[in-house]
């Protein structure tokens, strides 16, 4: 049938049905994959000589360049080393703020490193005097980063106290200069003019710290205490949204996805509770009423753990929630990698784009939930929550 039919086709037709055939020969048999794009050019570059055939050639020859493209993914995959913990890597925390790799070039940002031993003193030098040309990890000054990102020192019976700026306290450090900014200029913008409508990223704003009073503050707080503890929601509220949504950028730091960073916001609710809390608070902890005598010395073990376990629902929630998501996404987007085929990314590039949007969403979600539960507990706190339901 091919036979009858390349009869009827003239000189330029048969050359480009005959070099079409042949590359995909070649490709269908897999020989010289990896120089499968050099085929391509030479022998549509063969085509393009013939004056017969310029305007087709041109057309075949992009055409089949991009055949040939998506047929090696090995071409791509073999032209970087990638590391093989790059998830980990994004996730934790480092002395160093590693913001790309183009090539064999590392974009990074050197970070300050703070050291106190008994012996030594105070000593605080660049975090780049642990790396050298090849950027693997060497000695300074008696001290070396170990395989946990950790700095110890050489001797181990020497106590030291590392104090130094890592990249998840540089880009909270970032995140709070950036709400300052925010916040700074809103209130400026209030004050100069206070019946006028805001407009534009302050009309979003506004509608933010309303949604965060009406929905979350007075319905748990009630009308008599919600303005006590709204800066302290706020502050909250906008501070892990705000990380949230920095740590979804090529480069970013998981600050939000640090266990250590969770554990703090969860001890501030918890402090805030329970030196807010009042007589009917405590005596709720120390004798629930209504609870027979015999019962009080089971109850009050159960009650005095209940002080514990919100704080630490608060922390591991947050974390696990957006830890997890990024591993997901670098996992996702990781399988081009690790499989080493581009066709890969026909599932990974879109997936990975639905996970990302839906990061998005999730980055929204982990602040109002935080924000909401340590509203319910301060209101707990604070008895308020019967007038709340009353209003």
């Amino acid at each position: 049938m091919l036979g009858i039919r390349l009869k009827f086709l003239n000189k330029a037709e048969f050359e480009i049905t005959h070099t079409l055939s042949n590359l995909l020969l070649l490709l269908n048999r897999q020989v010289c994959r990896s120089h499968s794009v050099d085929y391509a050019v030479n022998i549509t570059k063969v085509i393009l000589h013939k004056k017969e055939c310029t305007q087709i050639g041109s057309a075949i020859y992009k055409f089949v360049f991009i055949v040939a493209l998506l047929t090696a993914p090995q071409v791509w995959a073999t032209e970087t080393p990638q590391e093989d913990d790059f998830v980990m890597h994004h996730v934790e925390d480092a002395h160093e703020w590693h913001f790309a790799t183009i090539g064999r070039t590392r974009i990074t940002l050197p970070l300050p490193v703070i050291i106190y031993a008994p012996g030594d003193g105070l000593q605080i030098f660049s975090s780049s005097r642990f790396k050298d040309e090849n950027h693997q990890y060497v000695p300074y000054n008696g001290y070396i980063i170990n395989d946990h990102g950790k700095i110890v020192a050489l001797d181990q019976e020497q106590v030291l106290y590392d104090l130094s700026l890592t990249k998840n306290i540089a880009a909270m450090l970032v995140s709070v200069l950036i709400l300052l900014a925010i916040f700074l200029r809103a209130a400026q913008n209030y004050k100069r003019k206070p019946q006028a409508t805001p407009r534009g990223f302050w009309a979003l704003l506004e509608l933010l710290i309303c949604f965060v009073r009406d929905e979350i503050a007075i319905p748990n707080l009630g009308k008599s205490a919600y303005k006590r503890f709204m800066p302290y929601l706020l502050s909250m509220f906008f501070f892990i949204w705000l990380n949230n949504l920095l740590g979804l950028l090529p480069g970013a730091a998981n600050v939000t996805g640090n266990i250590s960073i969770t554990l703090v916001l969860a001890l501030f609710t918890f402090v805030m509770t329970n030196f807010n809390g009042n007589k009917q608070y405590w005596a709720h902890v120390l004798r629930a009423p209504g609870v027979p005598r015999w019962l009080v010395p089971i109850m009050f073990p159960v009650e005095l753990l209940g002080l514990f376990t919100k704080p630490f629902a608060l922390m591991i929630r947050l974390f696990a929630n957006i830890t997890s998501g990024h591993i997901i996404l670098l996992s996702i987007i990781g399988l081009i990698f690790i499989l080493k085929s581009t066709w890969v990314g026909l599932i990974s590039v879109p997936f990975g784009a639905f996970m990302f949007l839906l990061k998005l969403l999730v980055a929204f979600l982990q602040a109002y939930i935080f924000t909401l539960l340590s509203a319910i507990y301060l209101g707990a706190a604070v008895d308020s929550h019967e007038e709340a339901v009353n209003t």
